[in-house]
């Protein structure tokens, strides 16, 4: 074996109720080389990141780090060992200084137990910052740093906890060129120093400029390594997206019908100028990566996310949408991307989920009429195939499958003509995903109008007519269904 692999990750496997979502994987990082992660959402690399620091223990394998077998406990034991994460969504202590974010938990003290020695940390987190070349204070409050300079601390705190391993998890997602230039120098002035880092991106120019290393993971397992000069981004695509679409998809002939929504020139915090529209008997397709945008262009067509510009129109006519309670009134449904969050109540029965959103049907005046309640969920049970022991079986011990029947039962016992999906089979089985694609298939013959979001390639293209690529909060490309492939929706998405 390679002596110079700082880490070994071999054979690791995790499953998780329902799901497997790391089978047999492999990761071999050198000293001070780049080594990029790549793959589809949840192709499982966050998964191994979690592992690799101590957050999730294997079912299976074995994590060899400097030539000695490891298994981290907790994300102190990986701290300690010399691992550091630098995670996408930064987690500041915005009213602390710098230094104090640098060295939380690891302060420096005085001789007195207990007691911080502010003048040592504050002198050594200066030099630290010094050292990565930043013209930071480091008594600013970290809530007046720019988030490229956020991110250049949280590389200082991985060094302040002397790292020999560094996992950077989209490092670029909120920073611009400029920016990202900055961050590429220090990462090459890192690799001098026999720093080992974990890169994980989207972006193929950027992994293609900075890392010496890929490895490719699909549906939670390893595919394949290249040195960086021995693929190219055709090749890498191919192999990021290399299924073969399978006879789940049902094809339709569709005769779309009249124009049941339309949008023009939305804008909102994390999107700009989106426009199109979707027809009764249609299925549209919106693709992009995590963080593009896609799950806040409807939460703010539904009355979610507050709109700062743009017109809405139901059916030809001009509708205000502040809420969801005005979106439901206009005949607009939304299936939520988070089924356990924001789409059920998990200690509550499927009855009373299953009614949550049309309990006037259920109501005589004020007060709900049980009998009635429970024949409409007995209905919307036997219509969704939903498999419990009763209506008032608690939802939080029904598979995922299940769950996501119910949050589709509650959300259509309104009958909508507009049904958005935001990744309607996510987590879940697939002859559930079989049936779900049946009901958006016979939705679609009645009339319906659906817009699916989903980051699964083979799903988008294989139940949409339609198809829009979103990057960066903006549409980049539609598609139709005979021209559309995985490989051209990917380059879309990441240019």
């Amino acid at each position: 074996m390679n002596p110079a692999y700082l880490l070994r990750a071999e054979n690791i496997s995790k499953s998780f109720p329902g799901v497997k979502a790391l089978d047999n994987v492999q990761l071999h990082v050198e000293k001070g080389k780049v080594h990029a992660v790549m793959g589809e959402n949840g192709a499982g690399k966050s998964t191994l990141m979690k592992i690799l620091i101590g957050m999730y223990a294997p079912d299976a394998g074995q994590i060899i780090y400097k030539e000695q077998p490891i298994a981290f406990k907790s994300v102190h034991d990986a701290l300690k060992a010399g691992f550091s994460m630098i995670h996408q969504e930064l987690l500041p202590f915005p009213e602390l200084s710098v230094a104090e974010n640098i060295f939380m938990g690891n302060e420096p003290t005085t001789i007195i137990p207990g007691w911080i020695n502010r003048k040592k940390r504050n002198g050594d987190a200066q030099l630290l910052v010094d050292q990565l070349g930043l013209q930071i204070n480091v008594t600013r409050r970290m809530k007046t740093l720019s988030i490229a300079e956020m991110q250049m601390v949280e590389i200082a705190k991985a060094l302040s906890n002397k790292a020999a391993l560094i996992i950077m998890d989209e490092p670029t997602s909120a920073i611009s060129d400029r920016e990202t230039a900055v961050l590429f120098d220090m990462i090459r002035d890192l690799k001098q120093q026999g720093i080992a880092i974990i890169y994980i991106s989207h972006k193929m120019d950027e992994i293609l400029g900075i890392a010496d290393t890929i490895s490719v993971m699909r549906d939670g397992k390893y595919i394949a390594t290249h040195p960086v000069g021995a693929i190219n981004k055709e090749g890498l695509i191919s192999l990021i997206v290399g299924r073969e679409l399978n006879t789940i998809f049902e094809k339709r002939n569709i005769i779309p019908g009249a124009v049941a929504l339309s949008v023009k020139d939305l804008t909102g915090a994390k999107f700009r100028d989106i426009s199109f529209s979707v027809r009764r008997g249609e299925i549209l397709g919106i693709a992009g990566l995590m963080g593009a945008g896609r799950t806040e262009i409807v939460n703010a067509i539904f009355g979610l996310d507050r709109l700062y510009k743009g017109t809405i129109a139901v059916k030809g006519k001009p509708v205000t949408i502040r809420s969801p309670k005005d979106a439901i009134r206009y005949g607009i449904g939304l299936i939520t991307e988070d089924r356990k969050s924001t789409g059920l109540v998990l200690s509550a029965t499927v009855k009373h989920n299953i009614t949550l959103a049309a309990l006037k049907s259920c109501c005589n005046g004020p007060f709900i009429e049980m009998q009635k309640e429970r024949g409409i969920a007995e209905q919307q049970m036997q219509r969704f195939a939903i498999k419990t022991p009763s209506v008032n079986q608690v939802v939080n011990f029904l598979s995922g499958g299940n769950q996501q029947k119910i949050v589709l039962a509650k959300v259509l016992l309104n009958d909508p003509d507009i049904i958005i999906l935001d990744e309607p089979t996510r987590g879940i089985d697939i002859g559930a995903k079989t049936e779900i694609y049946r009901l958006m298939n016979g939705l679609a013959a009645k009339g319906k109008a659906i817009i699916m979001i989903s980051s699964e390639l083979p799903e988008i293209l294989g139940m949409s007519d339609r198809i829009l690529v979103v990057h960066n909060g903006m549409i980049k490309a539609e598609l139709n269904g005979a021209e559309a492939t995985q490989e051209k929706i990917m380059q879309y998405a990441m240019m």
